[in-house]
């Protein structure tokens, strides 16, 4: 038996969380430090970055915090059929729930793939096939939120 066995934290279920006499299993978690936030600008530019790695186009990230309060970034790019829209949204949902731990609250469009929209709260994503992009212009509509710059890897410029 070696010295971790025999100095193990006493445990009342499975688990292995550690727990004294006063302890219940989430009050142990609750002595555990905090996982540091990422800011809504660090999870605009993730999912930007998940995008292009999926050969999105056109990406743009507009910082809306100075016009609304209900949610600090669009990020918006269009894809070139359905299938290059249903990856970019999947590997962009693959990156937040599994990379960050960050549950999507919504998503809209995803079966009619000319529009989809993923709510992150603070962060929102729209794919956008062209023509429905062009029809709708967030970006004219939105038109006084900054443009965060965002270099593409894959011609080397800056949207």
């Amino acid at each position: 038996m070696s010295y971790v066995d025999e100095h193990e934290p006493p445990c009342s279920d499975n688990s292995g969380a550690a727990m004294s006499d006063n302890n219940t299993p989430e009050q142990a978690d609750m002595n555990q430090p905090e996982e540091k936030m990422l800011s809504s600008y660090d999870r605009a530019m993730i999912a930007a970055r998940t995008a292009d790695d999926n050969r999105a186009q056109d990406i743009v990230i507009l910082d809306l915090r100075e016009l609304t309060p209900h949610f600090d970034f669009f990020v918006i790019c269009s894809g070139t059929s359905r299938r290059q829209l249903h990856a970019i949204s999947e590997e962009i949902d693959h990156a937040f729930e599994d990379g960050l731990g960050d549950k999507r609250l919504s998503i809209e469009g995803y079966d009619e793939s000319r529009w989809i929209v993923l709510d992150y709260g603070d962060v929102m994503i729209h794919i956008f096939e062209p023509e429905t992009r062009a029809y709708y212009a967030l970006e004219e509509l939105w038109g006084k939120g900054e443009r965060v710059e965002f270099e593409s890897r894959q011609r080397g410029e800056a949207f």
